[in-house]
């Protein structure tokens, strides 16, 4: 067995578009959610979304390339080629039959169906594009990947919604500690934000109608009134202790245990026994070798939805106690919910979160619900800790439960 260590991280989201202001925006309590300017969203009855600002297609992805990925490919390959350079990954230090791709998102290329469909009506089926199949496909984002770093060992797409990123990092986690592969690019893109999307989901009831940017989304408060939803990417470079040592790597943290349960219990509700989740977090600090006093701090899945706060609240107590110190905050409050990308991007925090000794706040909250009784990580700004070990949890829609356990890095 190998110890599986973080060697780049790259990110695009809807406070930074670069692993550094992302994080920076994050530990301020930045909320990147903003009036909808993607299409105009009146008739859906939402008018907020945490959108990527001022993305730059031709700065890392190239225009040429870019034309034959949906926006979700976009934003996966920005992220990749951000994490690979800060890794110092190449060609010269790394057997491609060695590094391979394990990548998530929930729906894929959302908005080229949409579009695609749309021209089918209204043109006829003679004016569909031949990109249409492989540019929607999900499984395309860790294709486009491994194309572009040669990578040779597994490549492969997780779908499980809302988990589909931190299942992505599970997965791609095991496959290093099982020695199947020494490097691993891994993560979630999502890019939903398009009218079919947006109204899916307001159908669902499950998004929030505030057009407020500051009370939209508001994990584990009494007035929260449903999730944001956001859009953007985050690849994780995971590798073998052992190879990074050899190459002189930089080592940010370490992953040191993942948990996949299901609730079997319905297609969108969480069990509100909260029993599913928190089997979940106790395999991963079971694979981490640790108990659970031993984890300061937890990144929630906390979409703002009263379901799903109150479930996940509970699963917590079920593992660490009703009366436990460990603390909590869903970024979400900054994010909104990045749906199969979200695992991705909370990985990259958590893991910084250890990094830097400081947690991110739970933003906008004023009242928290008497039925989600955490320790939440003060709304107003961040708070230094001394922390060693952490989690991130998410939970999808078809019972769908995953933990990443985090290890603050020393040798």
């Amino acid at each position: 067995m190998s110890r599986v260590v973080i060697t780049g991280m790259g990110a695009v989201t809807p406070v930074g578009n670069d692993t550094d202001s992302f994080l920076n925006n994050i530990f301020a309590g930045k909320i990147g959610i903003a009036p909808i300017t993607k299409f105009d969203a009146s008739e859906t009855g939402i008018t907020v979304a945490a959108e990527v600002k001022d993305f730059d297609v031709q700065k890392r992805v190239g225009k040429k390339a870019a034309r034959r990925m949906d926006l979700f490919s976009q934003y996966a390959v920005d992220s990749a080629v951000a994490a690979v350079e800060q890794a110092g990954i190449n060609a010269d230090n790394t057997d491609s039959y060695d590094l391979g791709v394990i990548y998530g998102s929930g729906i894929g290329g959302l908005t080229t169906i949409q579009n695609q469909v749309i021209k089918m009506y209204t043109k006829g089926p003679e004016r569909v594009s031949p990109m249409f199949v492989p540019t929607s496909i999900v499984n395309m984002a860790a294709g486009n990947i491994a194309m572009r770093f040669k990578a040779k060992n597994i490549c492969t797409a997780i779908v499980t919604a809302c988990s589909s990123g931190t299942n992505a990092i599970g997965e791609a986690y095991r496959q290093i500690k099982e020695n199947r592969a020494q490097v691993m690019l891994t993560g979630g893109a999502e890019a939903s934000v398009n009218e079919i999307g947006i109204a899916g989901f307001a159908a669902l009831t499950a998004l929030s109608k505030e057009s407020d940017p500051a009370r939209a989304s508001l994990p584990f408060d009494q007035e929260r009134s449903g999730f944001v939803m956001g859009e953007g990417a985050a690849t994780l470079v995971l590798e073998s202790w052992e190879h990074a040592q050899k190459r002189g790597a930089k080592i940010l943290g370490e992953i040191v245990g993942y948990g996949s349960t299901c609730d079997a219990y319905h297609i969108t509700a969480p069990d509100p026994s909260g029993e599913g989740a928190a089997r979940a977090m106790q395999q991963a600090i079971a694979e981490a070798g640790i108990e659970p006093a031993q984890v300061g701090y937890i990144n929630a899945h906390g979409t703002a939805t009263h379901a799903n706060d109150a479930g996940e609240a509970k699963a917590i107590n079920l593992v660490f106690g009703a009366d436990s110190s460990v603390k909590v905050s869903s970024t979400k409050s900054m994010t909104g919910h990045l749906l199969g990308a979200a695992g991705a991007i909370e990985a990259v925090i958590t893991a910084a979160a250890l990094e830097k000794q400081e947690l991110p706040p739970n933003v906008g909250l004023t009242q928290q619900d008497p039925d989600c009784q955490v320790q939440l990580v003060r709304a107003d700004h961040g708070e230094s800790a001394q922390v060693e070990y952490a989690i991130s949890n998410s939970l999808g829609f078809g019972g769908h439960n995953a933990v990443l356990a985090f290890k603050k890095w020393s040798e």
